[in-house]
């Protein structure tokens, strides 16, 4: 660290060396912003689907429904049946029938409020809690086939899999885009960086016929791009918060897409992307300095 901050302590003679304005100086701006930017949106991106593998895997995890399909008749006595059956069964916490006001506010979002639960045909629904060590589905499924007939278990597991799966590789895809950004912001601080130099060819050569070395020289260069980077990613990283903060907040109806964006302690892991772009382009612009400095000997 010690090292970095002289390199970029400055220093007169040498900053002559590297233009203070031009292309160079707005093209290494801009791509840092830009690249800020959208660092913060993939980093918001990648924390939202980790809270939501996490709610997923959490919530649905020990969770099963049980539905029962009968006769009106025989759903009161299925019900019941079935409710023993639960109550017997190890791994079982607690198994809970819905009432006709719970069933109808699940159904609220596609119907309405107003449907008539009690005249419909509508399957009777038992919420399954189940401990720690879980219970054995298959020799459930058994037991309630003998008992209740039209009993049918879904332990979530068919939807719940493919759907914390998919935020996990949503969360992966996050974390790659941020490495391309840091690699397409080194790449192009590499052509700006490239650009100056041979723009400054005249410079460097006077430089050296007073006995200036290629360090002194990449010096000016790598302090000059790398506080550009700085600043242009702290504006950038500055718009994606305020853009970010300007997102509907989530909710219970808008789940994931409404709850793209940072959450507590979250919001500060902005603040690190304008100081990793000066990292890259500390690191981009003495390699580039010192491979165009070696060649025009």
């Amino acid at each position: 660290m010690s090292r970095v901050l002289t390199w970029l302590a400055g220093d007169p003679q040498a900053d002559r060396a590297v233009p203070p304005t031009g292309f160079t100086a707005r093209l290494t701006v801009f791509t840092a912003a830009a690249m800020a930017f959208l660092a913060v949106f993939a980093l918001a991106l990648s924390l939202a689907t980790g809270r939501l593998a996490d709610r997923w895997a959490s919530e649905l995890a020990q969770t099963s429904t049980l539905r029962i399909s009968a006769p009106p008749e025989q759903l009161a006595g299925q019900t019941q049946a079935a409710l023993e059956v639960l109550s017997t069964t190890p791994g079982v916490a607690s198994a809970t029938p819905l009432s006709a006001e719970e069933q109808r506010a699940l159904l609220a979002p596609w119907f309405g409020p107003d449907l008539p639960v009690e005249e419909l045909p509508i399957p009777q629904l038992i919420e399954i809690v189940e401990t720690p060590e879980g219970y054995d589905a298959t020799g459930l499924r058994a037991r309630l086939q003998a008992e209740a007939p039209g009993a049918v278990l879904d332990d979530h597991t068919r939807w719940r899999e493919p759907l914390v799966e998919a935020a996990t590789r949503l969360r992966s895809m996050g974390l790659l885009s941020l490495v391309l950004i840091a690699a397409a912001t080194a790449a192009m601080i590499t052509l700006a960086a490239q650009a100056a130099l041979a723009a400054n060819a005249q410079v460097i050569r006077v430089l050296r016929l007073v006995g200036a070395q290629d360090a002194y020289i990449a010096r000016a260069f790598v302090r000059r791009f790398t506080l550009r980077a700085l600043g242009g990613a702290a504006v950038g990283a500055a718009v994606g918060l305020v853009a970010v903060a300007l997102l509907p907040r989530a909710d219970v109806a808008g789940g994931f897409l409404t709850g793209l964006g940072f959450q507590g302690a979250g919001w500060l892991w902005p603040v690190v992307i304008p100081p990793l772009a000066a990292l890259v382009a500390f690191v981009a612009t003495r390699a580039a300095a010192f491979r165009s400095l070696g060649e025009e000997r």
